[in-house]
């Protein structure tokens, strides 16, 4: 069964959505950052990515106007966002909201 995507953002864990295009080049770089994100946290977050080109309700739901962008919700609630490259350290500070 597919998980709607409020069901998703509705973990008891912090959830990162990762909006991201296959053409965008800093998507692409952010790859290892949220590996290591993912890594360094394990089961403490989920990070899922949502391909704006296919997925454009939803990127038009939370007003998605560049890529990458990051939203994080907790209990459902989106308590973080920002467009543009981030690093570890930026991700980690703003889990820790």
């Amino acid at each position: 069964m597919k998980k709607s995507f409020q069901d998703i953002i509705n973990q008891n864990v912090p959830v990162l959505v990762d909006f991201y295009a296959d053409w965008c080049g800093p998507c692409k770089s952010m790859a290892p950052i949220l590996k290591q994100l993912k890594s360094e946290l394990k089961d403490g977050i989920s990070i899922i990515k949502i391909n704006v080109d296919n997925n454009q309700s939803i990127a038009a739901k939370y007003q998605v106007q560049g890529v990458p962008t990051f939203i994080i919700f907790k209990n459902g609630k989106q308590t973080w966002r920002q467009s543009g490259m981030q690093s570890v350290a930026q991700l980690k500070q703003a889990l820790q909201q």
